[in-house]
């Protein structure tokens, strides 16, 4: 998932509640919902062995795992239609995983936290101690990674044709102002500051005189 391309069935993916069981088949032996569909979108989550059969027999299908109580997916069924280069890998049961959500962290001490502090390699979304150099320690932190990036990142051509326009702006303002001048400063006298004229200072006189009545 690089360049802000994501697929529009992952943010469901990582929504999907599985392992729950099939009410369309209670009775049934293999009626755990661990499957998900990404090619059909009238199927809004997880469903079984049974009704994959019956209704996505043709469909791209994806089985979702349990590892210590969280969800993962065999990178085998993943490679083809998602680019996980990003994201941790694990080696479960033989079978080179990648978990679906974060997974809680213990903080504080003990044998995680001194695994945590002594590790080269965190997840750029929650922190986590990585393996080997990974940006992610599992999908939904590569969303939110994506995410990201896309609220920080500057539309490059936007900026640089608002660019050009103010370039353009500007010259054309200046190249008008420089045939003004010319015209105006054609000639040498008018080009001259005129000295402004001395100021004359008046004394304001108090009020006017009046003479003294004749008896």
């Amino acid at each position: 998932m690089k360049g802000g391309t994501v697929p529009t069935w992952l943010e469901l993916l990582l929504a999907t509640q599985f392992f729950a069981i099939c009410t369309n088949h209670l009775f049934s032996n293999r009626n755990e919902c661990n499957l998900f569909c990404i090619d059909c979108e009238e199927s809004k989550g997880a469903f079984c062995y049974y009704c994959c059969s019956d209704h996505h027999s043709t469909h791209r299908v994806i089985q979702i795992r349990r590892s210590s109580y969280h969800d993962v997916v065999r990178v085998a069924e993943l490679k083809d239609v998602l680019d996980i280069s990003d994201v941790q890998t694990y080696v479960i049961n033989s079978a080179t995983v990648v978990f679906l959500n974060e997974r809680p962290q213990q903080r504080g001490c003990g044998v995680s936290a001194v695994k945590a502090s002594s590790s080269s390699y965190n997840c750029e979304s929650c922190n986590r101690a990585l393996l080997d150099p990974f940006r992610f320690c599992s999908l939904g932190c590569n969303l939110k990674g994506i995410k990201e990036d896309m609220r920080t990142s500057i539309p490059t051509r936007d900026f640089i044709d608002c660019t050009r326009k103010d370039d353009d702006t500007d010259c054309s303002n200046t190249s008008g102002n420089t045939g003004n001048n010319e015209e105006s400063c054609s000639d040498a006298d008018y080009c001259k500051e005129k000295p402004s004229p001395p100021r004359v200072i008046r004394h304001r006189r108090k009020g006017i005189p009046q003479r003294a009545p004749f008896y």
